[in-house]
């Protein structure tokens, strides 16, 4: 099984390589993996763990030239978070573009592309399936990233959009959240709101196993998170208890949390406010089914191996 990988350095990226490399290094596959790494440049850790490694940038369509010959499967786990709206075109759409050019071009039969649940905008959001409601990103990754997915859809893929993605390599829900409880010192709304949410070692061996399989994985766009949604309280309470966050537990009403908010300046948005404190749950089912994978505990009860890394983090 010839896998090329986009992002293998990134948080996600880097957690799908270990499951791989695990599967190369101990036969799982029974007919073998072999892995090629695309990026700007190697780190010691994935230049160890690759197979292959070419340099190849997103932002640079040349570089991608015949990246995927002779592949079988394509992980597209790459992009960029960029503020600036030309930086998320120029790599996160034309880069995908190109990409999926290169893989349609060597005939790859399974593409994944990597995708995220804020394509849907603000919200609130229940227990929605993909398609019942229309995409409304607001930040210019999340418009990028929507935009992205056609090309990936267009080359047969199968786009996964995940909620909310945490443990060790989080770098922006947990520490959102402690600056958060910071400026709102409650349970938001209560607590009441539900999440779609994942750890990223359930995330990574979703994706990992979506390559591997010998079934053919259907293309479309499906939501990768928990099929459990998580409530903020349960969320915070499961922190608190590892000692990363701070224990709140008076409920306060939405209008109450607003003022708070907007009375304590800081880094987050109140757009992030709402994603983070209201309900942005999607149903999730389809995809853990399609992989044949029982999904494990819910997220909130998965993060005590990331206790260290988030107490560096929010001290």
């Amino acid at each position: 099984m010839r896998i090329v990988i986009t992002g293998a350095t990134g948080f996600i990226g880097s957690a799908v390589l270990r499951h791989l490399t695990a599967a190369r290094d101990t036969g799982l596959h029974h007919g073998g993996v072999h892995l090629t790494v695309l990026g700007r440049s190697p780190s010691s850790q994935v230049g160890a763990s690759a197979d292959v490694w070419r340099t190849a940038d997103l932002a640079v369509p040349d570089s991608l030239a015949f990246t995927c010959r002779h592949a079988d499967v394509l992980l597209h786990l790459g992009g960029t978070l960029s503020r600036d709206p030309e930086v998320c075109h120029i790599v996160n759409v034309a880069g995908t573009a190109a990409l999926m050019r290169e893989a349609r071009r060597a005939g790859t039969r399974r593409i994944i592309h990597l995708s995220t649940a804020a394509v849907y905008g603000p919200g609130p959001h229940r227990g929605l399936e993909v398609n019942e409601t229309t995409p409304d990103p607001v930040s210019p990754a999340s418009i990028s990233r929507l935009a992205a997915e056609r090309y990936a859809l267009a080359a047969g893929g199968t786009v996964l959009r995940p909620g909310l993605v945490l443990g060790e390599g989080d770098r922006w829900v947990v520490p959102a959240l402690a600056e958060l409880l910071d400026r709102v010192p409650a349970l938001w709304d209560g607590g009441r709101a539900q999440h779609s949410a994942i750890d990223v070692h359930s995330l990574a061996g979703l994706i990992a196993t979506l390559a591997l399989r010998d079934e053919l994985v259907p293309p479309g766009i499906f939501h990768a998170s928990h099929p459990q949604p998580v409530t903020t309280e349960q969320l915070l309470g499961s922190l608190a208890d590892l000692g990363v966050l701070k224990r709140v537990g008076e409920p306060w009403g939405w209008e109450r949390c607003l003022q708070a908010f907007r009375a304590s300046p800081g880094s987050i948005s109140e757009r992030q406010f709402h994603l983070l404190a209201q309900d942005h749950w999607y149903i999730s089912e389809a995809i853990w089914k399609s992989a044949a994978l029982n999904p494990g505990a819910a997220p909130h009860l998965r993060l005590a191996g990331a206790r260290g890394w988030y107490q560096d983090l929010t001290r």
